[in-house]
């Protein structure tokens, strides 16, 4: 848009920014300024002839370049950085220290073994890690490269990339585009500067906020304006506070002050406006949304801290059996002179004795031998395990992301496994921690009922309400729409229904006049903002900071009240006039705005009416508005609190509306009071614009109170009860009000009418009388008190009513967390809240989110799963073991934090229960599998020795040992870990206590482990011992030599094949063809090896030369061993699976015996007993109150008889 009659005249009005009436600051040298103390030193120059003194005094600064980089690396940090990220894990030093040794003459084999392996290994996972950094580096490629108009002298302005921006560069930002550096606002396409931001990418709200420049410069609208513009800019230094700013402009020989109002933060966006000019102020990593940048906190899951142990448990092993060898070998080194002086190992050739064989030097030798065993029997710590297990993770996550059953196709959101680390955990999780609003609710308001001059109104039916009718009978929740859902199908936002005040017919109630107030109230009281969505229609949307707040300016809009124009001064409505019952256009100038904050709980306008009243309009919470009632203004005070709180009983959000008339004194007054408030620069200013506002609102009369809901998102219910079928504890945080969160407690089945409640608050009469004293250290110490006496208290009665049958929940405010999280308290508190089968923090800040979910992490030593969907959970996401997020209405940061993120809170049933269990089942059972393969390996090697005295000689060839983890046993654990399921995902959701074997962890124990080591060991000298003595005497080639070491070491080998492959044959529960191509595949490699590389010439394959083709092929005892071997070894393998599944089964076994019987006919009784096996008893969801309901009913039925 080039002239200003071109321009949009939507002229919102200076108040958003507490910005009318500005004064010089000069004016009263005696202000806190903090401009040019410490942490306000940032100068900011405009224009190319600014003071020469300032020009100096700033040439020195360096500020840093608009160049983002979020890479963990850069080209010359990369290769030391990553090295240093691999050598962390204890296991990869190990075969550092191996691969070095390699070189020495103690190797019992070449450098290439030992080396292969740790290259392959540790290049692999430097691959993955620059790869994922690429993808980082590209964009920030893309980031820095984007294109924004810059001014360059004389007015004119050309293109430049966001990287080469400086400090004090004047851009112009177009609609729709992000803002490329944190900017000043100096002027937009509105006449009066004002100009809508997304800020979605920071703080998670999608809701547009306003910004509006100083009044100074928003006449600056044409690029020609700014040729010359010269200003100087003092502000506060970099920071990571989005919602501080503290500067002044200087321009024109004044000083103006500078607020948020004026900040345009990189990273937000620039909506439903043309065009703005700002001046850079901070750059790249000195950006508010740079300064709040970290490192995500890093995670590992149970079993990864686990295998660690066992790594070092592993270690210990291969230490104990090295020092074993050696102690034998010295004994023998030192006991090898004869009584002549003569070695009795001849064969070791004496007249070549080395100090390794060294009688005279046995101690020495046997320190050598024990390095030397340590190479050798490096298998026992299995390299490629990592990095088999990073390779399986990846492909799980790409199975939850291409879940169709959890794509919800209403937003075209699928499931995104946003880090790989944590699969497992999902199947492990112990508590959930909830947040409410967007999780367990949509965060999508429908106004539905009020209470108007002591009236009620509005006939619907809640959620809640038809939770609650259905509690008290006992039955699931069935979900009935209410018959207003069908009278307003199109009303986003509205679902009321009275035929006493729609249509008009309000004017014929008893207060019509409270009602016009009401009305006209709900429909001026807000800082939406009106859009016409259809210009023919004249059909009207909102622009709101909140969706309750929309939903308010709705319901006065379809009630007779439409806002269809705000100007700079000025709020339009079309009202129904109740004399001639015909809408009429009334303009109210809008003088004031006193906005709603956390603390304030309220926000007001200040109007003057064509008649000259001048009014103040109040909206918020009951908390805080009943006080400030006057006397005159209570007629309906006792009817509208018993209104709101059955509206607190039905799960709605309540507001209380009030209004008073001004005098022009006072309101003279006032205003004066509040331009000064305004204009400070100082630490103190937003709590002397509130003392103002405080002052002025007051002797409030009340009109009444309006109500919305936050519907339960589909599904949660019935998610909720199964999460506690699978034993999962859950735990809601929110921010609402206690009655809110307890009914909504009560729709989701989390609370039933049976549990007794334990409730900790602080609004106790002595707490309230000294909060009027306003004595600060008593009320703490007094309020300290007052939980510690409700938590003692509470245990108390948990400890009394043990082997009671009627569980407790426990419902905490955010005043008492305060105490009860502090060190002296938080244990007491966490014993209390684990006896309770519910808890429920309400008024919960975002801290306190973050502090629960730590103290639960910590003090139960159990998985946390924490799930929310706003940027206030976004503390809890980091702190819970597992985050995640709700990519719901409230942006993506909470999913930007998440470990996982899912569309519906229903869809977290699927996530555990199904993706959960079997990601811990195939990583658990491909962990232990590992271990196996590679201790059967090793321990045959240590057995070898000690038949050969401990001399250090290896029973194979170095390629058999180099390639034996990364190919020949490579790729069916990988399958193991990618495609074994005990159950399918139908009967994973149906009998959900399945769920408990990750959480007792039983598949991951050490007794499991154990088993399988001793498992391992069994088979390694079954295979050694069947070999040696099978084939000790055998002639196996045609000259009639009998089994050299080529030979047996290729027996062994094959043997070793055959039995870890066919171990897993018998150990997975789902072998499909995927499994069954690569557990013969691993197989028939070893052979097609065996055959080519013996083919070569004896100078590459050793001791390999035509081994196969010539020794092993045409002798029947070495087809005839292999096949003993691989049933004495599994036989007992076998039989104790067999016994134990058939009289001890777990879980998934019960489940597969099932499985197998569906649609066969078996013994129903006995069907029965095991289906019930598989029921555990909760406490929460409504199939606990079913449950219940039958037994009531059962008692009954025993007293009759």
């Amino acid at each position: 848009m080039a002239g200003g009659s071109r321009r949009r005249k939507l002229n919102l009005s200076n108040i958003y920014g507490f910005s009318c009436g500005k004064k010089s600051m000069m004016e009263d040298e005696e202000e806190v300024s903090q401009i040019g103390g410490p942490g306000f030193s940032r100068v900011v120059l405009l224009g190319n002839d600014v003071h020469e003194e300032e020009a100096m005094a700033t040439a020195a600064l360096n500020y840093k370049d608009n160049n983002v980089r979020t890479t963990k690396y850069t080209i010359a940090s990369f290769f030391p950085k990553s090295l240093f990220e691999q050598f962390r894990r204890v296991a990869n030093i190990y075969f550092l220290i191996v691969a070095c040794l390699s070189f020495t003459p103690l190797s019992p084999s070449s450098p290439i073994t030992s080396v292969l392996p740790l290259v392959v290994v540790i290049g692999a996972s430097m691959i993955k890690e620059a790869i994922e950094d690429w993808r980082r580096k590209k964009q920030d490629i893309e980031v820095n490269n984007r294109k924004v108009k810059v001014h360059c002298g004389d007015g004119s302005f050309d293109t430049r990339e966001w990287k080469n921006l400086r400090v004090g560069d004047i851009v112009k930002v177009e609609k729709d585009n992000f803002f490329p550096a944190d900017l000043l606002l100096l002027s937009s396409n509105y006449e009066n500067s004002i100009c809508y931001v997304e800020t979605m990418n920071l703080d998670g709200e999608t809701n547009l906020k306003l910004k509006q420049a100083l009044e100074v410069t928003s006449d600056l609208h044409e690029e020609v304006n700014f040729s010359n513009f010269k200003s100087i800019i003092k502000c506060e230094d970099p920071n990571a506070n989005l919602y501080s700013f503290v500067g002044t402009m200087e321009f024109g020989e004044q000083q103006y002050p500078l607020s948020p109002q004026q900040l345009l933060l990189r990273e937000s966006k620039l909506r439903n406006t043309a065009y703005i000019y700002g001046v850079v102020v901070f750059t790249g990593q000195d950006t508010k949304v740079m300064q709040n940048s970290m490192e995500p906190p890093s995670k590992r899951s149970k079993i990864e801290k686990k295998l660690d142990r066992v790594v070092y448990f592993l270690f210990s092993i291969l230490v104990l059996i090295s020092l074993i060898g050696s102690i034998f070998f010295g004994i023998a080194t030192r006991d090898d002179l004869d009584e002549n002086g003569r070695m009795k190992r001849w064969y070791l050739r004496p007249d070549d004795t080395t100090i390794f064989f060294d009688p005279k030097r046995a101690p020495i030798a046997a320190f050598f031998h024990f390095l030397l065993a340590l190479m050798m029997y490096g298998d026992f710590i299995p390299i490629a395990l990592y990095v088999s297990i990073e390779i399986v993770k990846v492909l799980q996550c790409k199975f939850i992301n291409e879940d169709v059953y959890m794509y919800y196709e209403e937003a075209d959101k699928p499931a995104h496994a946003r880090t790989s680390n944590l699969n497992e955990e999902l199947g492990q999780v112990d508590t959930i921690l909830s947040d409410k609003t967007g999780t367990l609710t949509c965060n999508s308001m429908e106004f539905i009922k009020c209470s108007i001059a002591g009236i009620t109104y509005g006939r619907g039916i809640t959620e809640i309400e038809r939770a609650i009718m259905a509690k008290r009978k006992g039955l699931p929740l069935v979900h009935v729409e209410d018959s207003a859902d069908h009278e307003n199908p199109n009303v986003k936002g509205f679902n009321f229904k009275d035929e006493r005040i729609m249509n008009g017919e309000w004017v014929n109630e008893p207060n019509s006049d409270v009602i016009q107030k009401f009305l006209r109230l709900l429909a001026i009281c807000h800082t939406a903002i009106p859009k016409v969505d259809d210009e023919i229609n004249g059909n009207i949307s909102y622009e709101a900071e909140s969706p309750d707040e929309a939903a308010f300016v709705i319901a006065a809009r379809e009630l007779g009240f439409e806002f269809h124009q705000r100007t700079q001064t000025s709020i339009s409505l079309h009202e129904l006039d109740p004399v001639s019952k015909m809408q009429v256009e009334r303009t109210y100038k809008l003088l004031n705005i006193l906005e709603f904050n956390s603390e304030r709980k309220r926000m007001s306008v200040i109007v003057r009416n064509e008649e000259g009243q001048i009014l103040l309009l109040c909206k918020g919470a009951d908390s805080v508005m009943f006080e400030r009632l006057g006397n005159n203004g209570r007629e309906f005070e006792v009817q509208t609190q018993e209104h709101m709180n059955e509206y607190a009983d039905a799960g709605l959000r309540t507001l209380v509306l009030a209004n008073r008339e001004l005098s022009e004194e006072e309101y003279r007054e006032f205003n004066e009071k509040f331009i000064e408030a305004k204009n400070l620069v100082s630490v103190d200013r937003d709590a002397r614009i509130d003392e103002v506002a405080e002052n002025i609102e007051k002797d409030l009369i009340l009109l009444g109170a309006c109500a919305v809901e936050d519907k339960l998102q589909h599904g949660v219910t019935e998610c909720i009860d199964k999460l506690a079928q699978a034993g999962i504890k859950i735990w809601v945080l929110t921010g609402d009000k206690m009655e809110t969160a307890i009914n909504i407690g009560f729709a989701c089945s989390l609370l039933r009418q049976e549990m007794k409640q334990i409730i900790i608050n602080l609004e106790t009469p002595e707490i309230k009388a000294l909060e009027k004293m306003g004595d600060k250290s008593d009320i703490a110490k007094t309020s300290k008190a007052s939980v510690v006496h409700q938590i003692v208290e509470g245990k108390a009665q948990l400890t009394a009513s043990t082997g009671g049958s009627d569980p407790f929940a426990l419902i905490i405010d955010g005043k008492s967390l305060v105490y009860a999280l502090e060190d002296d308290v938080k244990n007491k508190f966490l014993d209390l809240a684990i006896g309770c089968a519910s808890v429920i923090c309400c008024r919960s800040s975002p801290k306190q989110k973050a502090l629960v979910t730590r103290l639960v992490k910590v003090g139960t030593g159990k998985t946390t799963l924490a799930i929310g969907d706003g940027a206030n959970d976004v503390g809890m996401l980091q702190e819970a073991d597992i985050g995640v997020g709700i990519s719901g209405v409230e942006g993506m940061q909470a999913v930007m934090s998440s470990d996982f993120a899912i569309a519906q809170f229903q869809y977290l049933e699927r996530l555990l229960l199904v993706h959960g269990h079997w990601c811990y089942r195939r990583i658990s059972s491909m962990i232990c599998y590992f271990f196996y393969k590679n201790i059967t390996y090793s321990f045959t090697l240590f057995l070898f020795e000690a038949y050969t005295s401990f001399s250090g000689q290896v029973a194979y060839n170095d390629w058999f040992m180099t390639l034996y983890t990364i190919i020949f046993t490579s790729f069916p654990v990988v399958a193991l870990g990618v495609f074994d399921q005990d159950v399918s995902a139908e009967f994973c959701l149906k009998f959900p206590l399945l769920y408990q074997e990750g959480i007792q962890n039983v598949l991951f124990s050490w007794l499991r482990i154990l088993g399988w080591i001793f498992n391992a060991i069994y088979s390694g000298i079954i295979i050694f011992f069947f070999c040696t003595n099978g084939l000790e005497l055998e002639a196996f080639r045609k000259g009639g030599e009998v089994v050299d070491l080529e030979i047996i070491g290729a027996t062994m080998y094959t043997c070793i094949m055959w039995v870890v492959n066919c171990q897993m044959v018998i150990s997975v529960s789902y072998l499909n063809l995927r499994q069954h191509f690569y557990i013969w595949k691993s197989i028939l490699v070893w052979y097609l090896f065996l055959l080519a590389y013996g083919a070569m010439s004896p100078t590459i394959s050793t001791t390999a030369y035509r081994v196969f083709i010539e020794a092993c092929a045409p002798a029947p005892s070495y087809w005839l061993i292999t096949l003993l071997v691989v049933i004495s070894s599994l036989l007992p393998y076998f039989t104790f699976s067999a016994i134990q599944k058939r009289f001890f089964p777990m879980y998934h076994e019960i489940i597969q015996w099932m499985s197998r019987k569906e649609g066969q006919t078996v013994d129903p009784e006995y069907n029965h007993m095991v289906r019930q096996s598989l029921i555990r008893s909760t406490t929460v969801g409504f199939t606990a109150r079913v449950e219940v309901k039958a037994r009531h009913l059962r008692e009954k039925l025993r007293h009759k008889t």
